[in-house]
């Protein structure tokens, strides 16, 4: 069972990195959003505890694993080796579709964090987010937990093996493993935006979140899409909590 929460801010400093889901079947804004933007909220969606006939508070979820008289009880096996190991990578074909030249299109779901960083830039470009330095963003999906992406494969009918895959769409997650995950760097190809594809790439982020058993998901969001991501089961300001933000003073 997931409950709902989103936390706002109106920070406009332009360091802040920024979760962005652009123009997909549950979002009404037309136009994609710049990175970084203005007017950020700051959304979670929780899961409470498998075993309890208490519902737990925002901060009593937080805390559940910290304090010594817990009021929530969770009865679980204790995790093997191998259940602690990283999610498995799948890869399946998402959609396919013949284009009105006879062309034959495939959208291709992988979790495998295989990016190439030129392509996520030349992706970023196209969303019109500024550059990041590449050693950055090389680092940044190599720490991430879940690295979900969408590939598109155009061939002929017969030359399968000659298509090559196009990077457009990607989210990744970053988390604690334990209790906590927050979604960044969500963005579709303004080419493929109103398909449904960026709501996929957060239902399978969270899908994956919870197998693992983190229940506490959070992500930034933009003014313009929060409705989007309420549709997808997040809550702004759970319980009244605002995100707070530190920046440098240089």
């Amino acid at each position: 069972m997931l409950s709902l929460h989103l936390l706002s801010s109106t920070s406009s400093s332009s360091s802040l990195p920024t979760i962005v889901s652009l123009n997909c079947c549950c979002c009404e804004p037309s136009n994609h959003l710049p990175f970084p933007n203005t007017n950020l909220g700051f959304l979670k969606v929780k899961r409470q505890p498998k075993v309890s006939n208490l519902k737990a508070g925002f901060w009593e979820s937080i805390r559940s694993g910290f304090g010594k008289n817990n009021t929530i009880q969770v009865i679980e096996t204790p995790s093997s080796e191998e259940e602690e190991e990283e999610p498995l990578p799948e890869e399946f074909v998402l959609v396919e579709k013949t284009q009105p030249d006879g062309t034959i299109e495939q959208i291709i779901f992988s979790s495998g964090g295989d990016v190439d960083v030129y392509d996520l830039q030349a992706l970023c470009d196209k969303v019109g987010w500024p550059r990041r330095p590449l050693s950055k963003l090389a680092a940044a999906l190599k720490n991430s937990y879940i690295v979900a992406t969408l590939h598109s494969r155009k061939f002929s009918s017969g030359e399968e093996g000659n298509a090559e895959k196009k990077l457009i769409g990607m989210a990744r997650a970053t988390s604690d493993h334990a209790f906590n995950a927050t979604i960044w760097d969500v963005l579709v190809d303004p080419s493929h935006q109103g398909q449904g594809l960026g709501k996929v790439l957060i239902e399978k982020l969270i899908r994956t979140l919870l197998q693992r058993d983190i229940g506490n998901i959070s992500l930034f969001a933009d003014s313009k899409v929060v409705e989007f991501y309420r549709n997808l089961g997040f809550e702004p300001d759970p319980e009244g909590i605002k995100g707070m933000f530190w920046y440098p003073m240089y």
